[in-house]
């Protein structure tokens, strides 16, 4: 049987089991031998990271031709326009490729969000917005550089969902084991 694991990946805690320099790693959370990481987060975004040892588990969790709904909630710089929502939805040029459409709404700020550790920095006269943006691909830094060339830069990433699986009773650095099945 194939086992799945749900991790609150805290912010600077890197997508791999093998420690480099300055960074924690999962190894330090997770005491499962065998699983691997479906899809990752940079160090410095936070939340869902779905683990297997299921190689087309992992495989249907993270390949963007599955069309798999990932769902992130970004806080950005200064209070994004419909315009620049519209923008985010249709795809977004990034020089390297387009994004493909997603679904981009402004959210209140989250009360169930945990602080982060350090802080995201404030500016007093620049606002921020926090906005839920759902992808079905996943590509390096893909929201941070949307939301960039939007004009509101990512101040914090915290990834909500991947498909069926949520965020949902787990503080960071804290993990799950749930039944491996994905529709």
């Amino acid at each position: 049987m194939s086992r799945l694991v749900l991790f609150n990946k805290p912010y600077g805690v890197l997508s791999q089991f093998t420690p480099e320099a300055g960074h924690r790693c999962l190894a330090e959370f997770i005491p499962i031998p065998g699983i691997y990481a479906a899809g990752r987060l940079d160090s410095d975004s936070e939340g869902l990271l779905a683990l297997t040892d299921d190689g087309s588990l992992q495989k249907r969790i993270a390949d963007p031709q599955h069309k798999l709904a990932k769902t992130y909630w970004a806080q950005v710089e200064g209070e994004p326009a419909d315009e620049a929502l519209l923008c985010l939805e249709a795809g977004v040029d990034l020089g390297d490729f387009v994004t493909r459409p997603c679904e981009a709404a402004r959210i209140e700020q989250p009360a169930s969000l945990w602080a982060r550790d350090p802080p995201i920095r404030q500016r007093k006269r620049i606002p921020t917005t926090w906005l839920e943006i759902v992808l079905r691909e996943g590509r390096n830094r893909q929201v941070r550089r949307m939301t960039a060339k939007v004009g509101h830069p990512t101040l914090r990433l915290v990834r909500m969902a991947i498909g069926p699986f949520s965020l949902s009773g787990l503080q960071p650095g804290e993990w799950r084991e749930v039944e491996a099945t994905i529709d």
